[in-house]
C-alpha cells in the first residue's frame, strides 16, 4: 500500500512558521540589522532537529528544506555539513535550496556570472556570496532587501521584486538567482525570463525541481519558467 495522494513520492517539507510562501515555526523577531539576523539563524539551528523529528512522523520518502538562509551559511563546506546532519537525523535524503540553486544554474551551460536577489541583511548576503563563490560563480550584483522581520519578507510585492531583478541585471550577468524561500517570486521569475532573455531562477522553483529530478520524476511543468519546463 502507498499513500493515496502521494503514490509517486511523499515529500516532507521543513519551513519556518513565519514562511507563508512555502508553509508555516519561528517567532516574528524584528530584523533591525546583522545582529538580529544572526540571532534568527541561531533560532533556526536550535529548532531544526526537532522540526525534522516532527515531519518524519508522516514517513516521507524525501525531505525538502523550505528555508534557505541556513543552507548557504559557511559556504559550500557548511552547506554540505548541514545536509549530512539533516540526512543523518532523518534517515532519508534531503534537498536544500543551496544545492538546488547551483544544480539549476548548471542546466544552462557554462554560466559563471550571476545577479542575486535576497530578502536578507548584509551578514546573510555575505554568506550567499561566499557559497556561490565556493561553487565557482561570481556574484556580479546583489540586491539585499533588508526585510524588517521574517513575516515581512512575504509582504514584498511583485513590483518591488521586479525592481530588484532589474537592479541586479547587467550585460555581464548571465543569470539571475533569487534566494529566500519566503519571497513569493516563482511566477514572476518565469515572466522575467522574457524581459531579460536569460535564466531567472526562483529558489522555491529550483528546490522543487531538484527534489523531483533527484527522485526520477521528470515531469515538465509550465508556468514556472524554463527550469521546470525544459530541464
Amino acid at each position: 500500500m502507498v499513500d493515496a495522494l502521494g503514490w509517486r513520492m511523499k515529500f516532507g517539507v521543513i519551513a519556518p512558521s513565519t514562511n507563508t510562501a512555502v508553509q508555516p515555526e519561528f517567532p516574528n523577531d524584528p530584523l533591525r540589522g546583522d545582529d538580529d539576523f544572526t540571532k534568527l539563524i541561531e533560532t533556526v539551528r536550535n529548532e531544526l532537529m526537532a522540526a525534522i523529528d516532527r515531519v518524519m512522523t508522516c514517513e516521507p520518502d524525501h525531505l525538502i528544506m523550505g528555508m534557505s538562509s541556513e543552507t548557504f551559511w559557511d559556504g559550500l563546506e557548511g552547506s554540505e555539513r548541514l545536509r549530512e546532519r539533516v540526512e543523518a537525523r532523518a534517515g532519508i535524503k534531503v534537498t536544500m535550496g543551496s544545492d538546488a540553486s547551483r544544480q539549476a544554474l548548471r542546466q544552462y551551460g557554462d554560466i559563471r556570472r550571476i545577479g542575486v536577489v535576497t530578502p536578507y541583511m548584509p551578514v546573510a548576503d555575505t554568506q550567499v556570496r561566499r557559497f556561490f563563490a565556493d561553487c565557482g560563480f561570481e556574484v556580479v550584483r546583489l540586491e539585499g532587501l533588508k526585510c524588517a522581520s521574517p513575516v515581512l519578507i512575504a509582504h514584498v510585492s511583485e513590483r518591488e521584486l521586479g525592481d530588484a531583478i532589474r537592479k541586479v541585471d547587467s550585460p555581464q550577468v548571465e543569470a539571475v538567482v533569487q534566494v529566500g524561500t519566503n519571497l513569493a517570486m516563482a511566477r514572476l521569475a518565469a515572466t522575467a525570463e522574457f524581459w531579460l532573455d536569460k535564466p531567472v531562477l526562483a529558489i522555491n522553483t529550483a528546490t522543487y525541481w531538484w527534489a523531483l529530478r533527484r527522485n526520477g520524476i521528470a515531469d515538465k511543468i509550465d508556468g514556472f519558467g524554463s527550469l521546470l519546463l525544459d530541464h
